[in-house]
């Protein structure tokens, strides 16, 4: 199955469940895909994994609930009080509602996972002619 058919296969099981949490995944999808042209999506870990040459975030459907999850999100900044979690790297934000990915700036929390992902990668390649 290719990634794009187990990508719409998740969707659609996630929409059957509840069209609510649908819409919000569909909606995180988009806001997600629209940080650049190099971002990859396909499930993994019961969710979709994002990436931009290395992972920088899930998203994960439960009961209650919608997790945003950031591998190395101990390392953003929290200006709006909205990370979870105390682990060494990961954080997460619990969406419950559409409303919240404006509501808690997620966009700007995606942004800045999906740059600090770009500049980890760029400090680990060699200069041109080395």
């Amino acid at each position: 199955m290719a990634i794009n058919d187990r990508v719409e296969a998740l969707l659609e099981d996630i929409r059957l469940v509840d069209p609510d949490q649908h819409a919000l995944v569909s909606r995180l999808r988009a806001v997600i895909l629209a940080v650049g042209p190099e971002v990859t999506e396909e499930v993994k870990y019961g969710g979709l994994l994002f990436s931009a040459g290395r992972p920088f975030c899930g998203v994960f459907a439960y009961r209650q609930h919608v997790s945003l999850e950031f591998s190395e999100g101990a390392g953003l900044a929290d200006p709006g009080q909205v990370l979870e979690g105390t682990g060494k790297y990961r954080r997460h934000i619990k969406l419950r509602s559409v409303d919240d990915i404006a509501g808690k700036q997620v966009g700007r929390y995606i942004e800045a996972a999906h740059e600090a992902v770009g500049l980890k990668s760029s400090a680990v390649q060699p200069a041109p002619g080395q």
